[in-house]
């Protein structure tokens, strides 16, 4: 509780000018994060995925620090931005059907060379090479995985509906269909593990949904790591000199990195930790992205109203993609109303020692996502602004 007392009166005063509604990152919770990411890396560079961060100046920041190297992307037209903004090495994490892009990428030799595709089907091919309108410059292709874990005979299967190869024949295949198309060059093979590093194994109150996922997730690594390692043998045999071989996540980046067959680890959310990574075993991180709401109405004892707030996380709907009321603790939604488009009641006592004008301080449930709600970030360093800077959507771009 005294820590938590601490937090929110330094926030408070570094931000005694700035009227709410406002969102911060506290760079010493930002830089640890960082640091422990790479600790738990064990000597594999750490690629920062930009969706969970959406701000050039952090990601500048965090890429500045040793045990970090290059961004892992989420649309095409992001990772062009970003590699004409000076990245030089941006891996889409995702498919694209982007047409207009893909033709700038093929006629742009920088672009080319910074920018890695994703891809899991040769109709992916097809697409982009209709799209290059005379680009002759060899597209950078990585091979997406299927990491879904499969039980039950292969009738119950965990994990992210994301590519259709899963094998190493069928990985194999898609690598010497690329290799074999001119224009195409095969330089990574990425597998996204969502169902070990993206679900937290210690939800609270929820003991016997612990021991269910601990369990789930203990086999699912044990038959991800041979699988894995057999996939990338496999496709060494038809790309001998493969650049990367991506894997992890915030939740999973000890127990993937242990995995002789990876070469970088992807993560980001673990830089601003938002509050669905608070339920892991694996680490522990200090909440790094906050946002500030305005009291503007005070309805009756035990009560208070925010302007705002109703900025739920995506995902499947449910009360753990809403903000949690962070500071002062002790605040929570009215069950009739949760957090709204325009305002917010907040109950319980810590309501009666706040005033018109205080702030109350939310932690969103995922992490980039709180920036696209605000134009600008408050770098907060002890208890002063350090810098102000723009989130993507402050620099005018809105990409999904």
């Amino acid at each position: 509780m005294a820590d938590h007392s601490a937090f929110r009166a330094r926030l408070d005063r570094a931000t005694r000018e700035v009227d709410a509604p406002l969102a911060v990152v506290d760079l010493a919770a930002f830089d640890a994060n960082a640091a422990d990411l790479v600790r738990r890396a064990g000597g594999k560079p750490v690629r920062v995925a930009t969706k969970s961060v959406r701000c050039r100046a952090l990601l500048e920041r965090v890429l500045g620090q040793d045990g970090f190297a290059g961004v892992m992307s989420f649309t095409l037209a992001e990772s062009l931005w970003l590699a004409e903004s000076g990245f030089t090495d941006v891996l889409l994490a995702y498919p694209s059907a982007d047409r207009a892009g893909f033709a700038r990428l093929a006629a742009d030799p920088r672009l080319a060379a910074a920018v890695t595709v994703m891809v899991d089907d040769v109709a992916q091919l097809d697409l982009i090479d209709a799209a290059r309108d005379g680009g002759r410059e060899p597209v950078r292709v990585c091979l997406e995985l299927d990491t879904a874990w499969r039980t039950a005979g292969g009738r119950v299967r965990i994990g992210a509906l994301r590519s259709p190869v899963r094998d190493p024949a069928g990985v194999a295949a898609l690598a010497r269909a690329v290799a074999a198309r001119p224009g195409f060059t095969v330089v990574g093979l990425m597998a996204y593990e969502g169902h070990i590093a993206g679900v937290g194994d210690a939800p609270p109150g929820r003991p016997l949904r612990s021991r269910a996922v601990r369990w789930m997730q203990s086999a699912a690594r044990r038959e991800l790591a041979v699988r894995r390692a057999q996939v990338v043998a496999a496709v060494r045999e038809v790309v001998p000199d493969l650049e990367f071989v991506n894997g992890g996540g915030t939740g999973s980046v000890q127990s993937t990195a242990a995995e002789a067959a990876v070469t970088e680890i992807a993560a980001g959310s673990g830089l601003f930790v938002p509050r669905l990574f608070d339920g892991y075993t694996s680490f522990t991180g200090r909440p790094a992205a906050l946002f500030a709401q305005p009291v503007v109405r005070r309805p009756g004892p035990g009560v208070v109203t925010v302007l705002g707030g109703g900025y739920p996380a995506s995902g499947a709907p449910g009360a753990d993609r809403l903000p949690v009321p962070y500071l002062p603790q002790g605040l929570r939604y009215d069950a009739q109303e949760g957090p709204g488009e325009v305002q917010t009641p907040l109950l319980g006592a810590a309501a009666d020692a706040l005033r018109i004008g205080d702030k109350v301080w939310f932690r969103h449930a995922k992490a980039g996502e709180l920036c696209e709600r605000f134009a600008a970030l408050h770098l907060v360093d002890g208890d002063q602004v350090q810098r102000v800077v723009p989130t993507y959507r402050g620099e005018g771009m809105t990409f999904l």
